[in-house]
């Protein structure tokens, strides 16, 4: 059998998906590696142990009698850089983006390199520490300088594990431009700061082509570049659809793409956790923010313990126009100071003691979501759009989906059924179908 293999790299699972020529899946094997630390104690991926996980499984697919590869690529988190050094050796832990970024360094770099705000407006990036991942590059070369001189070449995971397969070291857009605040929007090239600190130097060349000839003993496999993994979901949907889209990619975070938006950021939309991403092609997407799978667990355990309920009683919870009539008091959310379309602190905690049960709480967590989305959506201007896509594990809560479709009239609001819009986006882009369709896996919402 002909397939498609993507090695999909998150940060809790790691798998590999299978694709047949029509793109249904047809072999998937996910496991769980344990996490190590770092010499700070921090915790963090085992890059040794990634590094033979990959390996290993690969091997063994080209050799499975099963299976004819005849194209493979990469979809892996952000934000996380692979150091190698003359003889290819990782010469770092991958130290995790959510480790502490020391204050005097930021400080140092931002008195060496100008106002904070600026460069993150020219950067797409808001300032975010390890998140940035040319931060870690800086913070390596003046915390540990003789490890720094060592670096040969750095690259961002997706493409780490690519080399991995393929012994081919590049960089690529999408994993350049998700925050990193390496890349210039206003420049279309490396930021000022990167050149006169010279890390650009330590970087794999940038290629923006979607695929090469991987040589395999007597074979070749087409392969792509590697793809961080928010860029990847967003590709099938750019394929199969004619007409402008927001695409929202909801989970722990609500991450809103639109990719028909590519303008350099105001401090507006800064101040309200808007950033921006790349296509594979270099093109810009502009992108929001919002903590809501995070505010909406954290607000559903609260309400369970107050009704006392099950803590997934909202799973059976269903749509009743009654609960949406009454009046009730504001929601506040609790997960979101400094992070979404409004980054104040909230004055108050949402008074659950308001509502009479556990559903009508429930319906009003979904209302005040829903209104912080829009804000959300609104900053990166849903109105030029013709439909919005709900990806991920919203996209399975109907009375979310109804009040999308209702705060948003006059567009057409779409559920997806995409189990893995990740790996199949970088399964896509590396074959390059003449046509895409998404079959059964998308649909409509009626308000």
């Amino acid at each position: 059998m002909k397939v498609t293999a993507v090695f999909d790299i998150g940060r809790t699972n790691k798998k590999y998906v299978l694709f047949d020529e029509n793109y249904d899946i047809v072999e998937e094997y996910s496991e769980h590696l344990p996490e190590t630390i770092d010499e700070d104690g921090f915790p963090t991926e085992d890059i040794q142990l990634l590094t033979q996980w990959v390996k290993d499984h690969w091997a063994l697919l080209l050799a499975n009698p099963k299976y004819d590869v005849k194209a493979v690529n990469v979809a892996a988190y952000g934000a996380s850089l692979v150091h190698l050094d003359e003889n290819n050796q990782v010469i770092t832990p991958l130290y995790s983006y959510l480790k502490p970024y020391p204050p005097a360094l930021l400080n140092q770099f931002y008195s060496a390199h100008g106002d904070p705000t600026r460069i993150a407006l020219q950067t797409g990036s808001p300032a975010m520490g390890m998140l940035n991942s040319g931060m870690q590059l800086y913070w390596i070369k003046y915390t540990k300088p003789e490890i720094y001189k060592n670096i040969v070449t750095t690259l961002h995971l997706p493409q780490y594990i690519l080399y991995l397969l393929t012994n081919r070291k590049v960089s690529d857009y999408t994993s350049m431009g998700c925050h990193t605040g390496l890349w210039s929007f206003e420049m279309w090239d490396y930021h000022e700061w990167v050149k006169a600190e010279g890390v650009h130097k330590k970087l794999a060349p940038l290629l923006a082509s979607s695929s090469f000839i991987y040589r395999h003993e007597e074979k070749g496999i087409q392969s792509g570049f590697g793809m961080h993994d928010s860029s990847a979901a967003l590709v099938p949907y750019r394929m199969a659809m004619k007409k402008p889209f927001v695409l929202l990619s909801t989970g722990t975070w609500c991450i809103s793409f639109n990719s028909f938006s590519s303008k350099p950021l105001t401090f507006n939309q800064l101040e309200r956790d808007c950033l921006n991403f790349l296509t594979p092609e270099g093109s810009g997407v502009t992108a929001s923010r919002l903590f809501m799978g995070r505010e909406h667990d954290f607000q559903v355990q609260r309400i369970a313990e107050y009704f006392r309920v099950p803590a997934d009683f909202y799973k059976s919870v269903q749509l009743d126009e009654g609960l949406l009539k009454l009046d009730t008091p504001p929601f506040f959310p609790a997960c979101m100071e400094g992070n979404g379309p409004e980054p104040a602190p909230s004055p108050q905690d949402w008074q659950i003691s308001a509502f009479a049960s556990a559903e009508a709480a429930y319906h009003h967590l979904i209302v005040g979501l829903v209104k912080l989305l829009k804000k959300s959506l609104d900053l990166i201007a849903v109105e030029d759009v013709d439909s919005i896509f709900i990806d991920g594990g919203f996209a399975k809560n109907k009375i979310f989906g109804k009040l999308v479709a209702r705060t948003f009239p006059n567009h057409e609001v779409y559920a997806s059924e995409l189990p893995y819009a990740t790996s199949l986006g970088a399964a896509v882009h590396v074959t390059r179908p003449d046509s895409f369709e998404f079959k059964d896996a998308i649909k409509i919402i009626t308000a």
